[in-house]
């Protein structure tokens, strides 16, 4: 017996193929509709028995809002939220707002039907190792790289930060002196103490180290100390 379902999803094409798809596997598909921010209002006015929930930023504040709703007002519908993975804290954030399931956005229609009949089901429509991952990041949650790259920026004085930049931008001592109006000794020194404070042997150990902790990110440029400052 095929699921009565509707289909929202940040972009109308894929909404639109995905219910095609459903249709000819012998599903009710009642809409196909775009975005999901304001799906809420025709998923509880249709009230389908599924609500297929796609997204691509499932750990962005408030891309779950509409489940909220949803489960609010129509506590019969079943939403099946199809994601990126990895995305543990999204998975984490999608059962919080309500939803039955957690499907990958690049699984198999199969994977996707079998998902749909679990949640209609009553079910928890979520693959093992999707949940192993949620409670992994949950459990043990990751470093974030802004968060090492503020600290090493809070070593720096906004005149390091500025020779950090240059220097991954790859230029060299004389190039470094000139755009900085400073003497080429002094633009030695600078770097010397930049690779001091960030505990690395070379330049390119540098640049590398700020590419990776996000740090190169937060120096902005526009502000009274130089070109570069502090986010």
């Amino acid at each position: 017996m095929g699921v009565r379902l509707m289909v929202v999803d940040d972009h109308r094409l894929l909404a639109e193929a995905l219910a095609s798809a459903l249709k000819l596997r012998g599903h009710r598909v009642l809409a196909a509709a775009a975005p999901t921010s304001g799906s809420a209002e025709l998923v509880v006015s249709r009230a389908p028995e599924v609500c297929l929930f796609g997204t691509a930023a499932p750990a962005e504040p408030g891309a779950f809002d509409p489940i909220v709703r949803i489960g609010r007002e129509r506590p019969q519908v079943a939403v099946v939220v199809l994601g990126p993975v990895p995305s543990p804290r999204g998975i984490a954030a999608a059962f919080a707002a309500g939803a039955a399931g957690y499907v990958r956005h690049d699984e198999r229609i199969e994977g996707v039907e079998r998902a749909m009949v679990k949640a209609r089901a009553g079910e928890v429509a979520v693959a093992p190792q999707l949940l192993r991952g949620a409670f992994a990041e949950l459990l043990h949650p990751a470093v974030q790289p802004d968060d090492e790259g503020q600290r090493l920026l809070r070593m720096l004085t906004p005149r390091e930060v500025e020779v950090l930049v240059r220097v991954a931008e790859g230029e060299d001592t004389r190039l470094i002196a000139a755009g900085m109006g400073i003497a080429p000794s002094t633009a030695r020194t600078h770097v010397q103490r930049v690779l001091m404070k960030l505990g690395v042997g070379s330049r390119l150990e540098a640049a590398a180290l700020a590419a990776r902790t996000g740090l190169l990110d937060r120096a902005v440029p526009g502000t009274p100390q130089g070109p570069y400052g502090l986010a």
